[in-house]
């Protein structure tokens, strides 16, 4: 039993960690739609949540399968994280600052995909942590992480529109800044 619930523990722990950068943007996606609608609201926790529980999936696989590929890559990861969130977020920046903010636009399906693919392109090397799990164990610690990213999503995005309403016609260009930053960070973390 203490074996199942360490593995219960730390899968919760890495679905925090994982979750700080998808927060972040949730929260950022908030304060640039204070009006949002819970049915978009979830949706948005729920790619961040998809994509947090596919990429140690995906890393796992190519531990177990296809790893000489993986180690290739895995160098470009922050570069792609930095890119990505750049993109995202000099745009919110730019229609901040001119002031033609649509909300619905900056927070299209396409944008929230290559969001969530952002936040949790580091999750791909979480694969290589979880490499020595049967299959299924690495299946049930993913949906944790995913289920964890979920939650904490959806506090990023209802702190946002809470602070969206106060910060309205600011907002785009803090989110903007903070996805720039976040950017920022990812790079620069996994330069050191």
């Amino acid at each position: 039993m203490s074996n199942i619930l360490s593995f219960i523990i730390n899968s919760i722990l890495l679905g925090v960690g994982l979750a700080i950068d998808a927060f972040s943007v949730s929260l950022a996606n908030g304060l640039n739609d204070n009006k949002m609608k819970i049915t978009r609201t979830l949706l948005i926790a729920g790619i961040f949540a998809l994509f947090q529980f596919a990429m140690p999936m995906a890393g796992w696989f190519c531990v177990n399968k296809i790893m000489e590929l993986f180690i290739k890559f895995k160098k470009f990861i922050p570069y792609i994280a930095l890119v990505l969130l750049l993109y995202i977020g000099g745009k919110m920046l730019i229609e901040g600052i001119k002031g033609d903010v649509e909300s619905e636009a900056a927070l299209s399906i396409s944008a929230l995909l290559v969001q969530g693919v952002a936040t949790s392109i580091d999750a791909l090397s979480v694969g290589f942590t979880i490499a020595e799990y049967q299959l299924n164990m690495a299946f049930f610690s993913s949906l944790i992480i995913g289920v964890v990213t979920f939650f904490i999503c959806l506090a990023g995005l209802f702190l946002g529109k809470k602070f969206g309403m106060k910060l309205a016609d600011k907002a785009s260009i803090l989110g903007g800044v903070i996805l720039i930053l976040i950017g920022l960070e990812i790079f620069i973390s996994h330069l050191i």
